[in-house]
């Protein structure tokens, strides 16, 4: 009898420990649910604290971007007075077929070049382009006026007479850019006794301003030249 009384007992015992742990186990695996949604739940509380960005923010960036895009547009060049990105002013003339006259000061430069520009409506700045035949765009920073002081300071000579300017496509392959190309001509002295002119011509890269290549006749070194 007091065998079966104490064997009742342990079940009873075995049986409270084995509901106990059960109950534990529930309970842990509550909280630590409970832990896990704390992160989460502060994470939307935080909305951008995180590098998150709310549907607001990302309608406020994509409406700048589109009025960006809509004061920056690109068209084909058209006749009329614009002011360069520097805050110059130039005068753009389109011609028959292809050909463009652009005019800074008083000095013009003619191209056959596909030309487009684009315009800053807010700043009220104008942003010239011409097409290379590698399939890239070059920008026309350096106006001709520019170019042409360049170029004839390094050829010494004056913008007189026969005196050409050309914008036009330079180089071969992937070293094509827009150059400025001045021509014009000097007077000269062959061997010190013979009057002759002398053909000189410089080019001027359109988008940096440096000299690419200055030219002169084969027999420049036999002759003398005067200062321009």
């Amino acid at each position: 009898m007091k065998k079966i009384f104490l064997f009742l007992v342990v079940s009873l015992m075995a049986i409270s420990l084995v509901l106990a742990a059960q109950g534990n186990a529930g309970t842990g695996a509550t909280d630590t649910g409970s832990a896990n949604a704390g992160p989460d739940t502060t994470q939307i509380g935080q909305g951008t604290g995180d590098g998150t960005q709310t549907n607001t923010e990302l309608q406020t960036q994509n409406q700048g971007e589109n009025t960006q895009l809509q004061n920056q547009v690109q068209t084909q060049v058209q006749s009329g007075t614009y002011m360069n990105q520097d805050g110059k002013q130039m005068q753009v003339q389109t011609g028959a077929g292809n050909e463009v006259k652009l005019q800074s000061g008083n000095v013009e430069a003619k191209t056959t070049m596909t030309m487009t520009q684009e315009r800053d409506q807010v700043q009220n700045r104008t942003k010239l382009q011409v097409k290379l035949s590698n399939g890239l765009n070059a920008e026309v920073k350096v106006m001709p006026d520019t170019a042409s002081e360049t170029a004839l300071a390094r050829l010494k000579a004056k913008c007189e007479g026969e005196c050409t300017i050309e914008l036009k496509e330079v180089g071969t392959g992937n070293q094509v850019k827009a150059a400025y190309e001045i021509k014009t001509q000097k007077q000269s002295k062959v061997l010190g006794l013979f009057q002759a002119k002398m053909q000189v011509q410089a080019q001027v890269d359109a988008e940096n301003g440096e000299i690419i290549r200055a030219k002169k006749p084969w027999w420049a070194f036999l002759a003398t030249e005067p200062e321009a």
